[in-house]
């Protein structure tokens, strides 16, 4: 009889299945701006768990056996755990961490003071990859994605005194979002905000605020979702623009369009409005600019006049935090792509903080934010499916008010078979359907074998991005010019990726791998044959700095990738900086 209570996990296969319903996705989200929030950043508890022994045994349940406080079977003791501060990525908290990947279990306790008539979200802004949550003895739920956050409603579950559960599970998975292998480092951990948001019961669900995408830069529309389905109204103001309008709440939805000239944003006057929405008890707020993005022909218009993308791509890396960067970090990176005469910044392979996006609203940075549908996904497998289209979803929940941003890219680098247009065509109907205000995008593959770009993906998309390594993976410069006499889309085209390698202070020839000179001598070439191609509208070379990649082992490598114009500290500005830095200030001044 105790064999079968306490012995039972140790024969368990699928001892997941019970967490897999409870699944937190992008209709679970609240809008968060303006709210009472109760932060559980801080020192929680943890503990290495590499068989997954905390959901095997129901460690949730904290099952009390004698006066003395142990549990049967003795295999945790929450508060005697080491701890770790977190928002982090494990993997930089310690040495015997950086490469584990696995599951990880992270408890503490918090008290809380419940109000009447609150509703309570518990938020966490990203775990990596799977997590399930328990709080006071009970399952909560879980979430797939590593990048876009969770929200699970726990208001009946808190007490005054209180125990919460995160398990972290990073393994890599085949059938995952992005797939087993990737080019950059596979960090685990909390490594975004954990956070109560309090509302009232009946709350504003959602708002989404923009200029009316009809060319005349006359008029805002301000959508409202109610988490119940009533009839009532709700208020918007824009007290700058002398706004304060009735919106007509149906079924808990209701829209309105208002005549108004606000100042336009972009990267030259990133000018935001403070904006609040009411209804019933219920407020929220948010700084949002006005601007507005579209194509016409092969041209990219911002406001309604042709824009060059001058742009770097950048990955969410830290020598010192991994995927966790400071604010004064992704500061430090748009001042730099400033610095370099960058307007536009690739944020790539999968969504970012969402403070990078605020950020960027204030500092005047145009951003191409993209979920990680990376090389070779599982496109037959509608289960991969359903998680990129909800990473999707979550991605422009989080940021739709956000104007820096104004492509969303459904991918990156796959190969055009049938399955693989399947299923991104729908990603990309997904993006359109859900906001008529930005670009769809994606990084798409030279056709090799003609070199063209070919890739028939491109019909549904507004912007054509493309990855080429000419004189880098394909040494062969002159397939650049032929490259582009080749194609002649009649929509605009991003070069997404372009560049090589650099080990800081490795010096020889313009033609040795690796070497300073070798990387700024691509940039030259590159740039030489770019600059005088007309349906080139854009451009986010790999990459602003190095970062972690355990698939490059060389010794000019060393577990980066060296592409970067910065080292990975960005204490060094390689010499291809300077090219394309001299590059983008040309271009400034000839507008």
């Amino acid at each position: 009889m105790a064999q079968d209570k306490f012995m039972s996990d140790i024969h368990l296969e699928g001892y997941t299945d019970k967490y897999e319903y409870r699944q937190a996705t992008a209709d679970d989200s609240v809008f968060a701006g303006g709210r009472d929030i109760v932060s559980l950043n801080g020192e929680w508890n943890y503990a290495v768990d590499q068989y997954d022994t905390c959901i095997r045994q129901d460690w949730y349940k904290e099952r009390k056996t004698d006066d003395k406080g142990f549990t049967l079977p003795v295999d945790y003791s929450f508060d005697e755990w080491e701890t770790m501060e977190l928002p982090c990525c494990w993997n930089t908290k310690a040495k015997e961490y950086l490469l584990y990947e696995g599951s990880m279990v992270f408890t503490r306790k918090f008290t809380y003071q419940p109000a009447y008539d609150e509703e309570a979200y518990l938020r966490i802004g990203a775990a990596n990859y799977i997590m399930r949550v328990f709080l006071n003895g009970e399952y909560v739920g879980m979430h797939r994605g590593g990048s876009t956050p969770a929200y699970f409603i726990v208001t009946d579950m808190l007490k005054d005194e209180n125990r919460i559960i995160i398990q972290v599970d990073n393994t890599r998975r085949p059938e995952q979002v992005p797939t087993e292998n990737t080019d950059w480092f596979n960090y685990g951990g909390i490594y975004r905000d954990i956070e109560i948001i309090r509302t009232p019961k009946i709350h504003i669900k959602d708002i989404s605020v923009a200029l009316v995408p009809d060319g005349t830069f006359c008029s805002i529309r301000a959508e409202v979702e109610l988490s119940a389905p009533i009839d009532t109204a709700a208020i918007i103001g824009i007290s700058e623009l002398g706004i304060k309008e009735t919106i007509d709440i149906h079924s808990g939805r209701g829209a309105v369009v208002i005549e108004a000239r606000p100042e336009l944003w972009s990267p030259e006057s990133p000018k935001l409005y403070d904006v609040e929405v009411s209804c019933l008890n219920d407020r929220v707020a948010d700084r949002i600019g006005f601007r507005e993005i579209a194509v016409k022909g092969r041209e990219i218009l911002l406001n309604g006049k042709p824009v060059f993308l001058h742009g770097v791509s950048c990955h969410e890396d830290s020598v010192k935090n991994g995927k966790a960067l400071t604010d004064e970090e992704r500061k430090e990176n748009i001042r730099i792509a400033k610095e370099l005469g960058c307007n536009f910044m690739r944020i790539a392979h999968y969504p970012h903080h969402e403070n990078m996006a605020k950020l960027a609203d204030e500092m005047g940075m145009l951003l191409w934010e993209e979920i990680p549908v990376y090389w070779a996904i599982r496109f037959t497998r509608e289960k991969t499916y359903y998680d990129a289209h909800n990473q999707l979803r979550e991605l422009i929940k989080r940021d739709k008010n956000r104007a820096s941003v104004i492509i969303w890219s459904v991918g990156n680098e796959n190969v055009d078979t049938d399955d693989r247009l399947s299923f991104m065509k729908r990603l990309a109907d997904c993006a359109h359907e859900m906001d008529k205000t930005r670009l769809v995008s994606a990084a798409c593959l030279v056709d090799g074998q003609e070199n063209r770009i070919a890739d028939r993906l491109a019909q549904y998309l507004d912007v054509i991005g493309i990855n080429e390594y000419c004189g880098w993976y394909d040494p062969d410069f002159e397939r650049l010019p032929a490259l582009m006499k080749n194609s002649a889309p009649d929509k605009p085209v991003i070069i997404t990726e372009f560049g090589a390698d650099a080990l800081t202070g490795h010096h020889g020839a313009i033609d040795e791998k690796g070497t300073e000179e070798c990387q700024a001598y691509v940039y030259e070439r590159q740039i030489e044959v770019l600059r005088d191609t007309d349906n080139i509208k854009g451009m986010t070379p790999w990459i602003l700095y190095d970062f972690r990649c355990p698939r490059r082992t060389s010794f000019i490598q060393k577990y980066y990738n060296r592409k970067g114009l910065l080292s990975e500290d960005k204490s060094y500005r390689k010499p291809a900086f300077y090219v394309l830095q001299k590059f983008y200030n040309e271009m400034n001044e000839n507008k």
